[in-house]
């Protein structure tokens, strides 16, 4: 096996900086097992944050069906076949009525692109609305549509006239603020718009839930302008909300477009989306064809993934552990002052780090610390939001009790060390 120091002077040859490394430093990870990896050393780290092997890393199910249908075939969807039809009729019926029409792509950025476009082939608008931390793909079209990238680091701002972006409805952080009327104010004075594009829970904003009714008032203010809501499930679908099939179920609305993707494959490259046959029909006479979105071996992994969800009853889960997880941490919140607040839903979980509980000041040396903390511990953690201060726990969906109660000892032994 290739050491890691030999692993290293290749991707530094080979590999661009803007692609970082994880976890505060290199692991050289060898193996997936449900909720685990495991490195080179030996070492077990229970993952938090690898939502994209949504029933667990290899599991055999998955593994299984997608070995068998790659021995018997793999071709491209100009060709008929069982897999294609029943996967995606399978999908929609786990959507409202009249989300009937799947499209079937690779990627997450691939899936949104999609979604854009037809927005505005149906609209024949081009402006698109998004709300500020967000984080939508990684194409050209999509960064400039991602206040994550173009107000972060490296980013030039807003570059684009096309782009209008509704300030974060972030209720810990700015609290007593109407955000449905600076929603609204934005939604006025743009025009030309074809779509909202929004999560039901804002990931890369720092795990910031939605106010109750907010993705139902957007629809209502995008349509009078012209537009059409779309909602990317890319990181809560699939029943992490624990709740609900899907995190915009929660807010009481059917949106007109439904962009799945990562958990959709447990890591094989696969993405939807999902509309009315109405906005479909838009693209008119342009032919849509994506090469291998959609192929047999894909849908019969993707088909084995919800059968795992059922089998395994992981949303029933991801509700009665998150909720067990939250009153966990906020446990430890009541602690630890440095904790400022305790959010998510479901197995979507944020811890937000401050300075003081009255300035709201981001503490994200103390975020930092407690990730390298946890990961000498086993357990791999990470930071986002806008001030990196926010630990974000999104792990595989076959999370146990006893791992929830191993990380929450684990987090009081690492929190009091710094003597908080």
């Amino acid at each position: 096996m290739t050491d890691l120091g030999n692993l290293l002077e290749a991707r530094n040859r080979h590999i661009s900086k803007s692609l970082s490394i994880g976890h505060g430093k290199p692991l050289h990870i060898v193996k997936g097992e449900m909720q685990y990896l495991y490195s080179s050393d030996g070492t077990r780290y229970l993952d938090l944050v690898n939502n994209v092997c949504h029933v667990g890393h290899c599991h055999p199910k998955v593994v299984s069906a997608g070995q068998q249908q790659m021995s018997v075939l793999s071709t491209n969807t100009r060709y008929v076949y069982d897999g294609l039809t029943d996967y995606i009729s399978r999908l929609s019926n786990t959507l409202p009525d009249g989300l009937d029409v799947g499209f079937m792509v690779n990627s997450g950025s691939e899936a949104n692109e999609l979604a854009i476009r037809l927005a505005r082939a149906h609209t024949g608008n081009h402006d698109m609305l998004v709300a500020d931390g967000g984080y939508h793909g990684n194409t050209s079209m999509l960064v400039q549509l991602s206040p994550y990238k173009f107000l972060g680091p490296g980013g030039k701002g807003v570059a684009e006239p096309w782009v209008h972006v509704v300030p974060v409805p972030d209720e810990y952080r700015r609290a007593g603020v109407d955000y449905n009327q600076e929603m609204k104010d934005v939604i006025s004075n743009a025009r030309n718009v074809a779509g909202f594009l929004i999560e039901p829970m804002l990931s890369c904003a720092g795990q910031i839930p939605l106010p109750d009714d907010y993705l139902k008032l957007a629809q209502t203010y995008t349509k009078e302008a012209g537009g059409l809501l779309i909602v990317d499930e890319v990181q809560v679908g699939f029943g992490r909300f624990g709740t609900h099939m899907w995190a915009f179920e929660t807010q009481d609305v059917v949106p007109d477009i439904v962009v799945l993707g990562k958990s959709i494959g447990n890591g094989h490259p696969m993405a939807a989306v999902f509309t009315t046959s109405e906005i479909a029909s838009s693209l008119g006479e342009m032919e849509w064809f994506s090469s291998t979105g959609g192929n047999p071996v894909s849908c019969a992994i993707g088909n084995a993934v919800l059968d795992v969800i059922e089998d395994e009853e992981l949303q029933e889960q991801a509700r009665e552990y998150g909720e067990y997880f939250l009153n966990g941490l906020r446990k430890l919140k009541d602690t630890y002052p440095v904790i400022g607040d305790v959010r998510g839903r479901g197995l979507f979980i944020g811890i937000e780090f401050v300075c003081d509980r009255d300035t709201l000041e981001p503490n994200a040396e103390e975020a930092g610390r407690v990730v390298r903390g946890m990961r000498d511990q086993g357990v791999l953690l990470s930071t986002d939001g806008p001030h990196h201060n926010v630990i974000k726990i999104k792990p595989p969906m076959v999370l146990t009790r006893q791992d929830i109660d191993m990380t929450l000892d684990l987090l009081n032994d690492v929190l009091s060390a710094n003597g908080d």
